[in-house]
């Protein structure tokens, strides 16, 4: 894939990897979650480090696991034994293959986690929308498991035709989507926040995007062996009602949601929106603290977050918005806050006169102010 070059990352810093691993086109948050990609994959690739106000840093995944009760809150641990999040920031050139993501009745056969994900687009990433600002979800009603049968038939033909069985939804900056697992996607060109269950399965169905030929095997590689071949087998790990519902966009369609009414915020000196919600597996807000304002803001469990526009400080620590990033370069604009401080509530001031401060936050699974949105109950 090509990075599209939207994450802030210095130009020289795109192969940093070298140009045999790819370009760099993710951004992961908080994350506990070591990256699988490959026999070239380094001992830390995708893991967050803390960065202590004195000593050395440490690994985030190393600090849960010695004090994840004082992180995460005893109940968390007894209840998940971890933050089970990963959340990143995925910047492509063009679009990527139709695929889906296991669930877990399919996914526990190979020792994994099923996988849902949450899209959310950040306007201020997303000034230009580069190649394919469209991604195609789900299927056609009236597809039939016989015309996706005859898609991975032709697999070694070039272009499979699975895309004439589905529906390209144009991406718009400042809402989202909810994927579940079982449902086929395309992601398109804009930049995604996407915060999702921390597991990699995945299974691509299409077998070309933009001239590029996906390979069998990343259709099969979270598989068991003895069903590389059985297309009735693969065409059965889709949630084919998800696919097909008629009412697609309104079942998976993430508009932001206040968190408490703009006319009462407002005055207080910010406005803040659920943008991604529904499930039990993670959720997340976007807070906008306006110019000028101090604000005491409370949440009711820990969450990583990550800061899109404007500059200032956050209980007693400094948050910017970087204009560029080299590769490894410690950043003003990401941290992480325990249950503790989460819910005594933090004072977060924005001295600019002008500009807003606004800030990501992703949550892990149970958040109970989640609760009253939920739809999977």
């Amino acid at each position: 894939m090509i990075p599209g070059r939207r994450l802030k990352l210095h130009p020289d810093d795109l192969y940093a990897f070298g140009a045999h691993r790819g370009g760099i086109n993710e951004r992961w948050f908080s994350s506990t979650t070591k990256a699988s990609n490959g026999p070239a994959t380094t001992a830390d690739e995708g893991l967050s480090y803390v960065h202590p106000v004195a000593g050395e840093r440490f690994l985030l995944k190393d600090a849960v696991e010695a004090a994840g009760d004082l992180l995460l809150g005893g109940d968390v641990m007894e209840r998940e034994g971890g933050w089970n999040l990963l959340c990143k920031f995925f910047d492509n050139l063009g679009p990527i293959p139709h695929h889906m993501h296991q669930s877990d009745e399919y996914a526990n056969k190979v020792g994994h986690k099923g996988k849902p994900e949450a899209y959310y687009f950040p306007p201020q990433y997303n000034q230009i929308g580069n190649n394919f600002p469209h991604t195609y979800m789900g299927l056609e009603p009236g597809t039939t498991k016989g015309d996706i049968h005859k898609c991975l038939e032709r697999w070694n033909q070039g272009d499979n035709g699975i895309l004439f069985h589905s529906r390209a939804y144009r991406l718009e900056p400042g809402s989202g989507w909810q994927v579940d697992p079982g449902i086929l996607h395309a992601p398109g060109s804009l930049v995604t926040y996407e915060p999702q269950v921390n597991s990699d399965v995945f299974a691509m169905f299409q077998s070309e995007v933009e001239g590029r030929i996906v390979d069998w095997s990343l259709l099969t590689k979270d598989v068991l062996p003895e069903y590389h071949h059985d297309l009735d087998y693969l065409v059965g790990m889709l949630d084919w009602e998800a696919n097909v519902n008629p009412e697609f966009a309104k079942s998976n369609k993430r508009p932001p949601v206040p968190v408490r009414p703009f006319e009462e915020t407002t005055e207080q000196g910010y406005r803040e929106v659920w943008i991604t919600y529904g499930n039990r597996f993670y959720s997340a807000k976007e807070l906008t603290v306006l110019p000028g304002r101090s604000v005491t803001i409370h949440d009711a469990a820990a969450y990583g977050l990550i800061v899109t526009q404007g500059y200032g400080t956050f209980g007693k620590t400094p948050v910017s918005t970087p204009s560029m990033i080299r590769f490894g370069q410690l950043t003003e604009d990401e941290l992480f806050v325990t249950s503790d401080s989460a819910k005594a509530g933090i004072a977060i001031v924005n001295p600019s006169t002008t500009d807003p401060l606004v800030i990501l936050k992703h949550f892990g699974p149970g958040n109970p102010d989640a609760e009253a949105l939920r739809r999977d109950r």
